[in-house]
């Protein structure tokens, strides 16, 4: 389904062309490209489900199919090189029902839940199960030349990212600084990674991270942008603001990173889009629209953008990237 360009939104948010709502009701997040650019996987609360579920739309004719089981909690979908298959993560060999809401007593929480990461084919069928550790597996998505998945573990008591192959196996561990660092994606290139992290130093911090770590829960209040080498080398800060930047992903030039923000509101309430140089300089304010934008994914061509908004209900939007 598609909806009208809307003249005042273009007009403020310059680098989006033709802007097209892709769904409608409920609630819609995390939505990336296939391969080959012609369909997105995206997680969805549709068909009257209790928590997400992972869906895929074909972009021409705005077909959809659920290709999770249907059963927990899902999050993180991406597609597998070739566009057969999927990959997510999902609790529900954990339970069948949604796992329960963390009480955040006026707080913003994620829960970490017990997630694995699995993948299966088009149909939701042929399941494999790619991580077995117990605890949280989430947050994978997969290098453009297809060699690797980089993903978030708590296996080794701390919230960090690891790559393995694509059949699960040879899993390294790319960070080891105390604290959150996760949502990894690979450069254009493959050669480097951008994620987003937050390193607490003082001893209150530090205390308030672990004790909120042992209850599976994580305060992501305050979260820069990093970028690495593909191998965790060189880790450098990119964002030190002070406030939650998350959902980062590469410009196609592979040298500008796109991503989500409250810096700019005062209440730290309002998330949008910026863009920003990999040197941290020339930081550029993208959407205005909505209270929420985040989760941007450029095409695999670099033509168009995908993005979640709450212009309205929160949905999946597309647009064509005008440079």
């Amino acid at each position: 389904m598609g909806a009208a360009e809307d003249p005042a939104v273009t007009h403020s948010e310059r680098h989006f062309g033709n802007i097209r709502q892709l769904t409608e009701g409920r609630q819609n997040a995390e939505a990336y490209f296939s391969f080959d650019g012609t369909s997105l996987i995206f997680q969805s609360t549709r068909d009257g489900r209790d928590c997400y579920q992972q869906y895929v739309m074909k972009l021409k004719s705005g077909e959809v199919r659920l290709v999770s089981t249907g059963q927990g909690a899902t999050t993180c979908g991406y597609f597998l090189p070739g566009d057969r298959r999927v990959l997510y993560s999902s609790t529900h060999l954990k339970s069948p029902v949604c796992p329960p809401k963390p009480s955040a007593q006026g707080r913003y929480l994620w829960a970490l839940d017990d997630y694995d990461i699995f993948t299966a084919n088009l149909r939701g069928e042929s399941l494999v199960r790619l991580t077995t550790t117990s605890g949280y597996d989430a947050e994978a998505t997969i290098s453009p030349d297809g060699s690797r998945i980089v993903f978030t573990s708590v296996r080794d008591g701390d919230l960090d990212i690891y790559s393995m192959r694509l059949d699960g196996t040879d899993v390294r561990r790319l960070t080891s600084a105390l604290g959150y660092d996760g949502g990894a994606f690979f450069s254009p290139d493959s050669k480097r990674i951008v994620y987003r992290a937050y390193h607490p130093t003082e001893q209150a911090e530090v205390a308030h991270y672990k004790e909120l770590l042992a209850q599976n829960l994580v305060e992501p209040s305050k979260l820069e942008i990093f970028i690495m080498d593909a191998d965790g080398g060189h880790q450098q800060q990119i964002t030190q603001n002070g406030a939650a930047n998350f959902a980062p992903f590469f410009h196609p030039s592979g040298r500008r990173i796109i991503f989500s923000s409250n810096v700019k509101d005062p209440e730290k309430r309002k998330f949008d889009l910026f863009l920003i140089n990999d040197d941290g300089t020339g930081l550029e304010q993208l959407t205005h629209e909505g209270r929420f934008n985040s989760f941007p994914m450029f095409s695999p061509d670099g033509k168009k953008v995908v993005w979640v908004s709450d212009r309205g209900a929160t949905n999946i939007f597309l647009a064509d990237w005008v440079p």
